[in-house]
């Protein structure tokens, strides 16, 4: 709940609220010591005043006592109207739904196991998020900024669960499920903090993979040396994409496709050898036959050494820790799903 509190940030609530208490027990002392009423006067004496109903006094004021009041009746006047606004604010603009769409999705990601985690929903993230979602990967997102997330669920997108907070924080990672989590990706506007969510995020889970973003190229080593398994550099990527449009533009088209963005999109599937159905392991890839059953097309394979082999022979049989790699239409990978994997 201290968590929740923070994150919803009900410090002016807390504010108002606290304002709220200190007016009414100014009241009742100063009744109490300037005019002599006992506590139970000094108590209803506080409440009309407060509540300006307009009932009249128990007893007759002393000088000192009505200036007491003129002073009390503007300060509250001033209290109320500020915790007014408080309470319009969340009852009106959403913070009270704010609050509990904070605590179901708590609820929901302490049930999570094997998601991913991605750290900032900026560019990189969101369009991170959207693939990952796409392939069917339960994600958790971390911001700080509760605009950019509320921007996307305006523009139509999925909502996904989120956590409110500073993803550089041991408690805000945790909160994100970081030690069941399979997959990390920060993609946090700077370098440093992008080194400390990886080394954060590696010492809380030791076997989490973790992808980072860096905008500078010395920054590289050191999101390795912090945990990173990988480290992408959007800018480099970029000047190489508009380079090879140039010099190679159709082979930059075709990776286009792979990566979903052309008319007819194509998709890249894995499917390691203990994935596969328990008759149809041991086979050769000629004698598994994909292509002619699925349509789908095998591009590569990864043997369990990590050396990669490109366009293997139709007499290779992938082995135990091995990994096909196919290429096809979704609707190809989709057979190929449902026919090869176990």
């Amino acid at each position: 709940m201290v968590n929740l509190w923070k994150r919803a940030n009900l410090n002016r609530f807390f504010l108002a609220l606290l304002l709220a208490v200190v007016s009414f027990a100014a009241g009742v002392v100063g009744f109490m010591s300037i005019e002599g009423f006992s506590f139970v006067d000094a108590f209803y004496m506080t409440m009309i005043t407060v509540s300006t109903v307009g009932f009249g006094e128990l007893h007759p004021l002393s000088p000192d006592g009505r200036l007491f009041v003129s002073f009390y009746i503007f300060f509250n006047l001033l209290v109320i109207a500020y915790l007014v606004s408080v309470l319009t604010t969340y009852i009106f603009d959403g913070e009270l739904r704010t609050i509990f769409k904070m605590f179901r999705t708590d609820q929901e990601i302490r049930s999570f196991e094997g998601h991913v985690i991605v750290c900032g929903f900026g560019r990189n993230g969101s369009k991170a998020c959207s693939e990952l979602v796409a392939s069917g990967a339960r994600v958790v997102v971390v911001e700080q900024n509760q605009d950019l997330l509320r921007a996307a669920s305006e523009n139509g997108e999925r909502s996904l669960p989120s956590v409110f907070g500073d993803a550089t924080s041991d408690e805000t990672l945790l909160m994100a499920g970081v030690e069941r989590a399979r997959a990390l990706i920060t993609a946090l506007p700077k370098d440093a903090d992008n080194v400390f969510v990886a080394l954060t995020a590696r010492e809380l889970n030791p076997n989490i993979k973790i992808i980072a973003r860096a905008s500078l190229k010395t920054s590289e080593s050191k999101l390795l040396r912090a945990g990173a398994d990988s480290v992408v550099m959007p800018d480099e990527i970029g000047g190489s994409h508009m380079a090879n449009l140039v010099m190679r533009p159709e082979v930059i088209r075709f990776l286009e496709m792979i990566n979903g963005l052309g008319p007819n999109k194509l998709r890249l599937e894995e499917l390691s050898f203990k994935e596969l159905r328990r008759e149809l392991q041991g086979r050769s890839i000629r004698e598994l036959d994909v292509r002619s059953r699925t349509g789908a097309t095998v591009i590569g394979l990864k043997h369990f050494s990590g050396e990669f082999e490109i366009s293997p022979s139709a007499d290779t049989r992938p082995a135990p820790g091995d990994v096909l790699l196919l290429l096809g239409t979704e609707a190809q990978i989709a057979t190929l799903v449902t026919q090869f994997r176990a």
